[in-house]
């Protein structure tokens, strides 16, 4: 199969071309492979920090169920208002939104150990903060002069840098099994590899649909490799699926609505960071599929998709909706632009919500078989904000920013006991390292005097100097 069977260099980089539904459906799936883990995973780490408990014989197990059905369903649901667009909503871009990792530092502590009691709170939170978030769609076109380059790539880096600890912890064992002899085995890594080495070898050494779907493939034949190794089990599949509902709508205010404003002012803040990440995605999107900047019309509607999808699955108990970074690398890897590839993604994901059976066996996954995928997809983050950072002019100016912004946010993220003796929702927010990095950037971009641009670098220790303004690789 060639690449013309799948569409010409044309038509690839435009987001409205459909490219044949054999060749649609694949990819689509193949997005939704690529951010399934990290979509759910932020339900079960607020159900463990809640105290559910997650045997199937627990009270609390059809909540967990619950929770992570919501996450499938309504990052569908958000997914469509990115590709299809609903007046103003949406970037009309294959942007994947699903459940954001940021907002669980403001999660956990609402919940910690308060049972479902706690969840009214919660998602009064959910609702609110992404009311706020889609306000923020009315401004965040004027105020993009205070979010370029430096800045939204320095986010997407710093996003990406978190999140390849999360792909080497899945690829060992899975947080839960930290700390157990059984972490970090050879047995473990070895699906993970499985999955690495298919991918790269399929990405590199074929052509056409096989080259374009090679994180999906390279994730079957992990599954088929585990299964054949006895990391996954016949009867854990059909014990999934006998367990899971054939069918289930969604309950709107199922927990209750409570107003904290602990959650609500947590929520808020956050959801900058998220427009943010947004910002950087869709920029990320633009430049690395169809080599352009992203229009302020595509920005504003991605930032109301983000808003109203994440305000409506508040609603239904389905937790805070982001764009999904690692599916910017996707696209960036497979150089299909396509919305409606994603729009087939979105459907899948809406399938997965309403029918639990089908997640139910998708959870089945290894989460040592995900790892292998995540850790290319989470790496392909750190290039796609490094991409984005190749067009910052590299003089003293921007490298203090930068350098500045990276080491407090990281350093922070790294020792969060640095900040242990500030009140609780100002250390919580300040250890995220995402807030204190951009903030930095932004203020500092905002502050210090341009009128070092045209000076040349000063060298500094190692004999490294700044250059000019990068170019992407072609």
């Amino acid at each position: 199969m060639t690449a013309s069977s799948i569409g010409t260099p044309e038509q690839l980089r435009d987001p409205d071309y459909t490219p044949p539904l054999s060749r649609a459906i694949p990819l689509g799936i193949q997005h939704v492979m690529a951010m399934f883990v990290s979509n759910v995973t932020p339900a079960i780490i607020v159900a463990g920090a809640a105290g559910f408990g997650f045997g199937s014989n627990s009270p609390d197990f059809p909540e967990l169920l619950y929770l992570i059905q919501m996450s499938m369903l309504f990052a569908g649901v958000a997914t469509l208002l990115q590709t299809i667009t609903l007046g103003p909503v949406g970037a009309g871009l294959p942007i994947v939104q699903g459940t954001s990792f940021a907002f669980l530092p403001i999660m956990i502590p609402l919940v910690a150990g308060k049972g479902v009691d706690a969840l009214a709170a919660l998602f009064g939170g959910v609702v609110i903060g992404g009311l706020f978030h889609a306000c923020l769609g009315l401004f965040i076109g004027r105020i993009r002069f205070a979010l370029p380059p430096l800045v939204t790539g320095l986010v997407v880096t710093m996003i990406g840098l978190a999140l390849v600890k999360v792909g080497i912890q899945y690829a060992a064992g899975g947080v839960p099994a930290i700390g157990t002899p059984d972490y970090g085995s050879l047995l473990n890594w070895s699906a993970a590899l499985v999955v690495i080495v298919v991918t790269l070898g399929l990405k590199f050494f074929t052509r056409g649909m096989l080259s374009v779907s090679a994180v999906l493939i390279g994730l079957l034949v992990g599954y088929l490799y585990a299964l054949g190794v006895g990391m996954l089990t016949v009867e854990a599949i059909t014990g999934s699926w006998s367990r899971s509902a054939a069918f289930a709508l969604p309950q709107p205010f199922r927990y209750g609505f409570e107003f904290s404003a602990a959650a609500v002012i947590g929520f808020c803040l956050m959801a900058f960071i998220s427009a943010i990440e947004t910002v950087g995605d869709v920029s990320g999107i633009t430049k690395g599929g169809a080599g352009r900047e992203a229009t302020d019309t595509e920005i504003t509607g991605a930032t109301y998709a983000d808003g109203i999808g994440t305000a409506v699955a508040g609603v239904f108990g389905g937790l805070p909706n982001t764009s999904f970074s690692q599916n910017v690398g996707l696209i960036a890897m497979t150089g299909v632009m396509s919305r409606h590839v994603v729009t087939c993604g979105a459907l899948f994901l809406i399938l997965c919500g309403l029918v639990p059976k089908v997640g139910g066996v998708i959870r089945t996954v290894p989460i040592e078989v995900l790892g292998g995928g995540v850790i290319v997809m989470f790496g392909m983050v750190v290039a796609a904000g490094i991409s984005m950072l190749s067009d910052v002019d590299w003089n003293r100016r921007n490298m203090v920013i930068f350098a500045i912004s990276l080491s407090v946010g990281l350093g922070l993220q790294l020792e969060p006991g640095a900040v242990q003796h500030l009140p609780d929702t100002a250390r919580i927010l300040m250890t995220s390292g995402l807030l204190p990095a951009a903030l930095i950037a932004i203020v500092l971009n905002l502050a210090l005097p341009h009128d070092l641009t045209g000076e040349a670098t000063e060298e500094v220790s190692g004999g490294l100097s700044g250059q000019g303004k990068g170019s992407l690789p072609r």
